[in-house]
């Protein structure tokens, strides 16, 4: 019956997942943070200029000399050809010739919809643009940049990366699964799961997409795919290795499935509560683009963690137990576990758990130490690829030879009264140039200016800063400062305003639901101050290799607040799954044999888990874009860390130094615990059998 549910809600939800693409929402006023000064000039604007339309800058450069007669010619004659390509509006510009007599400069004004995923619309005029713009140059270099090249160029490197993300994710997931559960089938049905969820995920967004406001960008929809598989995985892998276990216990595997479920479901719930919760601290959020992650991964996770739990059950007692083939478990046989590596790295730790928990710390401070170099400022546009596609050499250069700012004005609007003053304010501000005359409706005045330097450029936001000083002190004006640059300004603002509201919120909820599975208060605040130390520790290898490896010039501001939810919130998960296997032990075998106990048993799940985790993230580094190679890369070295060192050392040690004392104030703080020297001698004599 189960079967047959999920069998019904794939069929329906596969053609809706199918349109999530086109629910997406790339407009500038869908990242904006609501209550910006940019973003309010966006609305004020739309009573002067259309705001779907988007100017491409195509740039003729003669290299080595001044351009020519006939240089003019072809850009003269291009202009014409530029009017009659489609969604072309208004009057095409040009060409503009060069103060310094090496370039030239048409602004080709193209109409996107306004609605939706204005990108898709872009890049085949784009495209044409180029095409006509490049042929018969005559030696002559030519360019096609400017906002509508960027949106092109970003167009073009997420064209398709969905199914292509999807299928990268899936070998990655295959091959480890493989390696994991060494058999030629038993990979199939968590994959399938996985399927299944990302599907059912992606229709209910749609839907709430379309019918309930939810707002979805490019970015959060391939992260869903990433998060869906990565976390889905993990739970499969508790699971299944819980389930594997109880069939060398019962014969019946519907009894050993229930006895499995009921052990281990409690915590793969609770670590999906606490991922999902995590993501929903993101709606607190000023930034529109963070605010809408929040929700969408969300639900991500809870539509896997509902599949995880009631179809993979399915599944594996469908199956039965053939499906483990070749490594069958066969009732009576010995756990592997109990003698395996994390067995033996244990009872090592045992020996001196105090001196491995803080030389653990101390190396994890010193790593931490890279974020000293975190230029979290944000990137320009041409420092957002890895490659350098066409837009990014255009602007260079454009900047060669003609102002910075070009094709990117900054917007100023205020009271009709006060329009004399607010161009006067405007021209007299050094850094800005080609001031318009103002244009007068319904009680508004509108004005542009073109910036001397690019439009996300700290120039040009020092210079935002001050032409809002000088309009807001007129008065009566009701002035108010827009375009490019405020943008990026108000996004930097607000990331940082996200980043000091959110973190905290995100800890205070992870140590809550800790504090409830655990049923103690020591334990989540000694679990939650690894998880710190482990996301500083990765993010501080993380910068040094930007910068030193890579050569990034810097982050997006809203890369180590999403490094830290995504981090946190899955550390988080691996803390639950050890915790309340050693809380489950540590009832019938004290504290300190229930640490050991707990870690043989998980520590090889939890490892391949952190493993299919970070392999799923890794993959983001296949899309060539700066900021989300630079997550990729920081959430897959932070979970490797988190599961290989920080989780089956650092809190084993942790636990075994603190023993029983870590549950208060529960009861099983008072109960009697082994000393360190015997447990270590059991352990050394176990293993030595």
């Amino acid at each position: 019956m189960v079967l047959v549910f999920w069998i019904v809600v794939f069929a329906v939800a596969g053609p809706l997942a199918g349109k999530l693409n086109s629910a997406q929402q790339n407009d500038s006023s869908a990242w904006l943070p609501k209550n910006a000064e940019s973003t309010q000039v966006v609305e004020l604007a739309k009573r002067f200029a259309p705001t779907d339309i988007f100017p491409a800058l195509v740039v003729y450069e003669r290299p080595g000399g001044p351009v020519t007669p006939a240089d003019k010619a072809k850009a003269a004659a291009d202009v014409q050809r530029f009017a009659g390509v489609q969604d072309v509006t208004g009057k095409v510009v040009g060409p503009i010739p060069s103060q310094d007599g090496q370039a030239l400069q048409v602004v080709v004004p193209i109409k996107v919809a306004e609605e939706g995923n204005g990108w898709e619309g872009l890049g085949p005029r784009i495209k044409e643009l180029r095409s006509i713009a490049k042929a018969d140059t005559g030696g002559l270099a030519v360019y096609v940049t400017g906002p509508a090249g960027y949106f092109a160029d970003f167009a073009s490197v997420f064209s398709g990366f969905d199914s292509t993300l999807l299928y990268i994710t899936a070998v990655i997931v295959i091959v480890i699964l493989l390696v994991t559960y060494r058999s030629p089938v038993l990979w199939l049905l968590p994959l399938t799961c996985v399927f299944v969820a990302l599907t059912a995920a992606q229709a209910v967004i749609y839907l709430l997409a379309r019918n309930g406001g939810l707002t979805v960008n490019g970015q959060s929809a391939f992260i869903l795919t990433v998060l869906v598989f990565g976390a889905g995985t993990d739970y499969a892998l508790l699971l299944t290795a819980r389930y594997r276990e109880e069939l060398r216990r019962h014969e019946d595997r519907h009894e050993a499935m229930a006895v499995a479920l009921g052990r281990a479901a409690p915590a793969i719930i609770a670590s999906g509560a606490t991922v999902i919760l995590s993501l929903l601290s993101l709606l607190v959020a000023e930034l529109s683009s963070t605010k809408s992650l929040g929700p969408v991964m969300a639900i991500g996770v809870a539509v896997g963690l509902c599949v995880m739990i009631t179809l993979l059950p399915a599944l594996l007692v469908i199956f039965g137990r053939w499906v483990f083939w070749p490594l069958r478990p066969v009732l009576g046989s010995a756990e592997p576990t109990e003698r395996g590596l994390w067995a033996r790295i244990g009872a090592r730790v045992a020996r001196r758990p105090r001196v491995v928990w803080v030389a653990t710390a101390v190396v994890l401070g010193l790593l931490a130490l890279g974020l000293t170099g975190l230029d979290a400022n944000g990137l320009q546009s041409k420092d957002s690829f890895r490659n350098a596609p066409e837009a990014v050499a255009g602007e260079e250069v454009l900047g060669r030879h003609f102002a910075a700012g070009e094709g990117n004005p900054v917007q100023v609007v205020g009271k009709a009264e006060a329009a004399g003053q607010l161009q006067t304010a405007l021209s007299g501000t050094g850094g800005v140039t080609a001031v318009t005359r103002p244009v007068v409706k319904d009680g508004y005045a509108y004005l542009e200016g073109t910036l001397t330097s690019s439009a996300d450029s700290q120039a040009s936001y020092d210079l935002i800063d001050k032409l809002r000083s000088t309009v807001h002190a007129i008065p009566g004006a009701d002035a108010k400062v827009g375009g490019g640059s405020a943008v990026n300004l108000d996004i930097l603002r607000a990331s940082r305003h996200d980043r000091n509201l959110v973190v905290p919120l995100v800890l205070v909820v992870v140590t809550i639901i800790l504090g409830l599975v655990l049923r103690a208060i020591i334990a989540p605040l000694l679990l939650v101050a690894t998880v710190v130390l482990s996301f500083a520790a990765a993010l501080g290898v993380s910068t040094l290799a930007f910068n030193k490896i890579f050569g990034f010039a810097g982050a997006d501001p809203s890369f180590p607040l999403w490094t830290f939810v995504f981090l946190v919130a899955l550390g988080t998960d691996y803390n639950i799954f050890l915790m309340t296997r050693v809380h489950e032990e540590s009832r019938r075998h004290g504290t300190r044999r229930g640490a050991l106990i707990g870690l043989a048993a998980t520590g090889g799940v939890i490892t391949s888990a952190g493993v299919v985790l970070a392999g799923t993230f890794a993959a983001l580094g296949t899309l060539p874009l700066v900021f989300v190679t630079e997550i990729g890369f920081a959430v897959a070295f932070g979970v490797l860390l988190d599961t290989f060192v920080v989780r089956s050392v650092l809190v084993t040690a942790l636990n075994l130094d603190v023993g029983r004392r870590i549950w208060w104030p529960s009861s099983l703080a008072r109960n009697q615990d082994v000393e360190l020297d015997e447990l270590a001698e059991e352990e050394t004599a176990a293993l030595s059998r």
